[in-house]
């Protein structure tokens, strides 16, 4: 087969709306935010978002992802009846709870949905005494998660978040755990995340996020307050993208009302959806090239992503993906080593690099195979 020089290929794609002015970003209050374009994992904006804050009851996030987890290793199941402790019924007073009693049964399902829709303080006591066996053990488990998910700025000292020095976390940790939390459990997500009421014992609360009653799109995700934390809002939207859809996540932290959490939220949700428009570069799997190979059984690869690749920009942006190979390219090569690299250019300016990997491999050739291209690699200044 005739090598084939893969060079520099040149991809353009422009923004459908190319005339659209871009929006001012929001100004907002808030002691810290972002906002996250989770479809292509790009951070569009951010406030501090690596200031140590506060999560409150944001820390719940963290308390269902774990319970979630526990629920896919079947160690508990959603209809397991849970004793409920004095522990877990004596949360301060004043503080959110769904009015658990001591000694009542209750299922794993109805205290999911008290955290996360009422953010009952109890709740999470319960759910961490059901999955650990203590308050203690699940709360080594939650900063073990953590660090699993690159959380590397917030530890937890409590399944519930309310004020301690050992709870802290960052803005931009929390929209890691919000983009994990909806990949890793997306139906446990929709179940738990998006209901506005939950009547429990005869006594009926709204969720908290009052977004899920101003935008249809909002499905999640958590709210949070003390008095020293403000006001905080994870908030999380999907709405269509052309053929597909994209999600947007807020981070919202230390506003001073409901209102404002609420409002700075929703104002970072549609300029994040009307500013910028997110493309799909590439499918999983699709070839953006095919690369020459040398020593190797088969003379060029398919090369591509492990993944679908989506870019965010501005509305109206011009945007040119530029494939560069390694070179030279040696066999044995594995497929999803890495292979190249796809730079974006943003109105002409670089903007982001993706890694570019083997989408087959290549086993090395034989000796004579070698040898001739061994010939060949130095006759082009290649000492390989």
């Amino acid at each position: 087969m005739k090598k084939f020089a893969a060079g520099l290929l040149v991809a353009a794609a422009c923004v459908s709306g190319a005339m659209a002015q871009s929006m001012p970003q929001p100004v907002l209050s808030a002691k810290a935010w972002l906002l996250l374009e989770e479809t292509s994992g790009q951070v569009i904006a951010s406030h501090a978002a690596t200031t140590r804050i506060e999560p409150a009851s944001l820390t719940k996030i963290m308390t269902a992802y774990v319970v979630f987890e526990a629920l896919n290793k079947k160690e508990v199941t959603p209809g397991q009846l849970v004793v409920i402790s004095t522990r877990a019924w004596k949360v301060p007073a004043g503080s959110s709870k769904m009015f658990l009693e001591p000694g009542s049964k209750v299922p794993v399902d109805e205290l999911l949905r008290g955290l996360m829709i009422q953010s009952g303080n109890d709740a999470a006591i319960a759910l961490a005494e059901a999955v650990s066996g203590s308050v203690e053990a699940f709360v080594a488990r939650m900063n073990d998660t953590a660090a699993r998910l690159g959380l590397h700025a917030t530890h937890f000292a409590s399944p519930h978040g309310l004020p301690d020095p050992g709870t802290y976390s960052t803005a931009s940790d929390l929209s890691i755990l919000a983009t994990r939390f909806i990949r890793d459990y997306p139906q446990l997500y929709k179940t738990y995340d998006s209901a506005k009421q939950f009547t429990f014992n005869k006594i009926t609360q709204p969720n908290r996020n009052r977004l899920l009653w101003l935008d249809p799109s909002v499905d999640g995700l958590k709210t949070g307050h003390t008095e020293s934390a403000g006001y905080c809002i994870v908030a999380t939207a999907r709405r269509p993208n052309g053929a597909d859809q994209r999600r947007l996540i807020t981070v919202v932290v230390g506003t001073a009302s409901d209102k404002l959490r609420t409002q700075e939220s929703r104002e970072l949700l549609e300029w994040g959806f009307q500013g910028f428009n997110t493309i799909k570069l590439y499918a999983r799997g699709q070839a953006v090239a095919t690369p020459e190979v040398w020593k190797g059984e088969s003379d060029s690869l398919k090369a591509g992503f492990s993944r679908d690749a989506y870019v965010t920009v501005p509305a109206g942006a011009k945007v040119e993906p530029v494939w560069t190979p390694q070179e030279p390219l040696v066999a044995p090569i594995a497929a999803q080593d890495t292979v190249g690299a796809l730079r974006v250019l943003v109105d002409g300016k670089p903007s982001m690099q993706f890694p570019v990997v083997a989408l087959e491999p290549v086993a090395e050739a034989g000796f004579a195979g070698r040898a001739w291209d061994s010939v060949r690699l130095w006759w082009r200044g290649h000492s390989s």
